[in-house]
């Protein structure tokens, strides 16, 4: 994208031009973006590799497998306590894999990814977990340890999730043809980040934790929307 049309994109906002150039500087500097030639952007490594996880929501159903009762577990015990950029990190990533917190510094999810603790691992580093932090399998909980774990999800909230989310989006479908292009683009942003986040950072629960039927159906809704809100844009850069 250049300079020009992120300067358009954000006055669909309310955004000022020199807040869009000082956001652009500031991204640039994080490596997040990077300058291809004067006024020219595209993203950084680092927001390469946060794009990649945030588009793994697309493929998201296809990595898991039944779920045998099992955990997967991470230990932030002994990790610094002080550095709140560190720890806003380790939260996200923790967040974003579906933990919760059992007891003190020891965080617990369903061991229901196919390619099992290693995919967990893996995913939580990329997302900014400190390698030092240990990640591994535990089963054979005590009885109401098990029941403490599995009550840590409100499955009812996730499932009214759900339920508003499509409707918001069946609802923002019908809208968007009868909108300008401006109007279509800025509502279909808006609608569409709100269903994203709520993939992003669903938990991916197995049943009996999540009804995982309503998820699918949320989720293919939402791919639905992303595709029609991608032509809106193109038709608002084109502009």
């Amino acid at each position: 994208m250049n300079a020009a049309n992120a300067v358009r994109v954000g006055a669909l906002f309310g955004i000022s031009e020199n807040n869009v150039r000082v956001t652009l500087t500031r991204l640039v500097s994080s490596h997040l973006l990077k300058i291809v030639e004067r006024g020219d952007y595209q993203l950084g490594e680092k927001g390469q590799q946060l794009a990649k996880q945030v588009n793994a929501w697309r493929e998201a159903e296809s990595s898991l497998c039944d779920w045998q009762g099992d955990w997967v577990v991470a230990t932030t015990h002994g990790l610094g306590k002080t550095n709140r950029s560190a720890l806003r990190i380790r939260q996200r990533a923790l967040h974003m894999m579906g933990m919760q917190q059992l007891i003190h510094d020891l965080y617990v999810r369903p061991s229901n990814f196919a390619q099992g603790t290693d995919f967990v691992r893996t995913r939580l580093l990329d997302l900014g977990l400190e390698p030092t932090a240990p990640v591994f399998s535990a089963s054979d909980f005590a009885s109401d340890l098990q029941k403490k774990a599995k009550s840590l999800w409100d499955a009812n909230a996730l499932e009214a999730g759900y339920r508003q989310g499509l409707q918001e989006l069946e609802d923002s479908l019908e809208r968007l043809p009868t909108l300008a292009v401006d109007e279509a683009a800025k509502e279909s942003y808006l609608v569409g980040d709100n269903a994203l986040q709520q993939l992003v950072f669903d938990p991916l629960l197995p049943a009996p934790l999540a009804d995982v039927a309503l998820r699918q159906q949320f989720r293919n809704k939402v791919r639905e929307y992303d595709e029609v809100g991608e032509r809106i844009w193109f038709r608002f850069l084109a502009q």
